[in-house]
């Protein structure tokens, strides 16, 4: 059957859960006790110990700019990098499935957990931190990727002197 046929089956039965999953990356989880990258030096030579990540994302666009994260997850990370992929608009800015509209680049934030701590908003069963607002542009992109680089002793790579 053609993909085009199961989507129009799907819409004609009402299942609206298959529907939605196709808007949703896959995920596994392993046991990871909340932690998705662990970064070291990467000199062997060097023992600056290791840095916790655990990374969130977003897809929309138009998206709150907040994600959920649990109090009871901070002691399980040192970083926590957002990654708002803006592949369209899905909400208010959403014009008749016309989702690209609102696609742009992707954007990192690297958040040290005491940023997290700080805006946490506990008062909701989703506790999330929203960003919306707040001056968030030192930990944008490569600025944001230089903290865990520099707690890690990590000198900006550079051509050795001749």
């Amino acid at each position: 059957m053609s993909l085009k046929r199961r989507a129009a089956r799907s819409e004609i039965s009402g299942d609206a859960t298959r529907a939605k999953r196709v808007l949703r990356f896959p995920v596994v989880a392993l046991g990871a006790e909340h932690l998705d990258l662990i970064c070291i030096h990467p000199d062997p030579r060097f023992a600056t110990g290791k840095i916790r990540v655990q990374v969130k994302s977003r897809l929309a666009t138009d998206c709150d700019r907040g994600f959920p994260v649990k109090a009871r997850t901070f002691a399980a990370f040192d970083y926590l990098i957002v990654v708002f992929l803006n592949v369209g608009y899905f909400f208010r800015k959403h014009n008749k499935g016309m989702v690209r509209e609102g696609a742009c680049d992707a954007e990192f934030y690297t958040f040290p957990v005491s940023f997290i701590r700080k805006h946490h908003d506990a008062t909701t069963t989703w506790e999330k931190v929203y960003t919306r607002g707040l001056d968030i542009a030192r930990f944008k992109n490569e600025d944001g990727f230089e903290q865990i680089a520099r707690d890690l002793r990590i000198p900006y790579p550079c051509r050795p002197a001749r």
